[in-house]
């Protein structure tokens, strides 16, 4: 099968699953310009690993070249299988090429694209030196929105252990410190995130930086953070 009669399948299956209601209501809980199905993130999955089963004997290139295709559909839920399917095959992950890593990014227009892109593909290969900081720096230089959270959530990898992260202070700062008088939301939010996550790796540097910042920091960062070093949660 070609990738074109691939993706027609796998939208058949993607389909039959989706959610009713939502297709009535046509829209998701946040907007983007992609066409929505209304698949829930359990089914989403769990169609990734069908399709992983049966597609087993295709070659690293034929993956890579279909996760591609998927993440350029236009439709939302393909864009998260495609992210999904590389993710949940490390062969597919580690061969991966920077051209690769972006051309899976082409289409972000919201926040949940964009954190699964950062966290489970463009994060990861940072962190592995397929993107240097140069690129992320080159994110986050953007007048697009998008591509400055990209650039935010890509550190969340850095420190996150369910992504293999250990702790990259020194990375993870020189982003945030960039940001810090950012205030469209969702860069905002993306630091608050950023520096939650590094206070799990490295709770000194995280206490520094808000320190240091302070009066500099949107009040959703200073609520969050102070939150999370005290507590151990998001909100009290």
């Amino acid at each position: 099968m070609t990738n074109a009669e691939i993706i027609d399948l796998i939208c058949e299956d993607l389909k039959k699953v989706a959610n009713a209601r939502h297709n009535t209501l046509g829209v998701p809980s946040f907007k983007t310009n992609m066409r929505w199905l209304g698949v829930s993130a359990p089914q989403l999955k769990k169609a990734v690993a069908n399709w992983i089963a049966i597609l087993h004997d295709l070659t690293i290139t034929r993956w890579i070249d279909l996760a591609i295709a998927l993440s350029q559909t236009g439709i939302f839920e393909c864009q998260l299988f495609a992210y999904e399917l590389v993710w949940k095959n490390k062969k597919i992950l580690k061969a991966l090429n920077k051209e690769q890593v972006l051309a899976l990014g082409n289409n972000l227009d919201n926040w949940a694209s964009i954190d699964s892109y950062c966290t489970m593909i463009a994060g990861w290969h940072w962190r592995e030196g397929t993107l240097s900081d140069q690129q992320i720096l080159t994110w986050l230089n953007s007048e697009d929105r998008w591509m400055r959270r990209v650039a935010v959530v890509c550190t969340v990898p850095l420190n996150l252990r369910s992504k293999g992260g250990t702790g990259d202070a020194e990375r993870t700062l020189m982003i945030c410190e960039r940001v810090i008088d950012d205030r469209d939301d969702m860069v905002v939010k993306a630091l608050s995130w950023a520096l939650r996550e590094l206070s799990k790796s490295d709770k000194p540097a995280a206490i520094q930086f808000m320190n240091q910042h302070w009066d500099r920091l949107h009040g959703r960062i200073r609520r969050e953070v102070t939150s999370k070093l005290e507590t151990g949660r998001k909100n009290n």
